[in-house]
């Protein structure tokens, strides 16, 4: 990741951004990869070596689809990345967890959390590029996995809405307690990004906070390719 890039994550407005997070639950950024970043991931797709492991999505019934997980050490631009992005993310998962009444302390730096999740037993890293084709989708869900998990994670778009697919919003689910879900569909241009919650996030009501549940997908891809890069903060057992 060039300098440029890791100040452009340092240097948003991140009051605001953690504000939206509290408000609805999620927040996009504005572009972070440039056009050349965004084909040199889909150039390199094919290219084995780069990956732990490769999962058909059909296979598991979790939808229509490919994602593959990098493998270590993470190529500089995702590494870079993902350390750039955890300290704000992870003064928001500390307020959170004060609202939803939890004990739990991340620690302000990726490197410190990575620890914990090592000691746990989850050392495989879990960023992850996703394609799908015409007809492809991805089943509401969580990215959890092992008892270590961080409160959120970030999609990117690598590449360009209604000029290489169409369709394939990102569909973000919430469940209130007893109340029916709300579904929101979002979505990206090429280069932008989106925080959202991995599983849980506090709502204010009339008596202080409650917690609801949050799911995660992708609607079908009408027509063309849909690329995206994944950065999640916890490593896998």
């Amino acid at each position: 990741m060039s300098l440029l890039l890791k100040e452009r994550v340092t240097g948003l407005d991140w009051p605001l951004i953690q504000h939206h997070l509290d408000e609805q639950g999620f927040a996009k950024l504005p572009v972070l990869f440039g056009n050349n970043e965004c084909q040199e991931l889909m150039d390199a797709y094919e290219e084995e070596t780069r990956y732990r492991s490769t999962i058909n999505m059909s296979r598991y019934r979790f939808g229509a689809g490919e994602y593959k997980y990098f493998q270590a050490p993470l190529p500089d631009l995702l590494q870079q990345l993902r350390e750039a992005l955890y300290p704000e993310l992870s003064r928001t998962a500390n307020r959170w967890s004060e609202y939803m009444g939890k004990k739990q302390d991340y620690p302000d730096h990726l490197e410190e959390f990575l620890e914990v999740c090592h000691e746990q037993g989850q050392t495989r890293p879990t960023p992850l590029i996703l394609k799908y084709e015409e007809g492809g989708y991805n089943c509401l869900h969580q990215d959890l996995y092992g008892d270590i998990s961080f409160p959120f994670q970030v999609v990117f778009a690598i590449n360009q809405r209604e000029k290489d697919y169409t369709g394939g919003q990102f569909v973000l689910m919430e469940q209130r307690p007893r109340a029916q879900s709300r579904g929101h569909a979002i979505t990206l241009e090429q280069g932008e990004g989106l925080i959202f919650p991995t599983q849980h996030r506090p709502v204010l009501g009339s008596r202080g906070y409650y917690k609801t549940t949050m799911r995660h997908g992708v609607s079908t891809i009408t027509s063309g390719t849909r690329f995206s890069l994944g950065i999640i903060f916890h490593d896998a057992k």
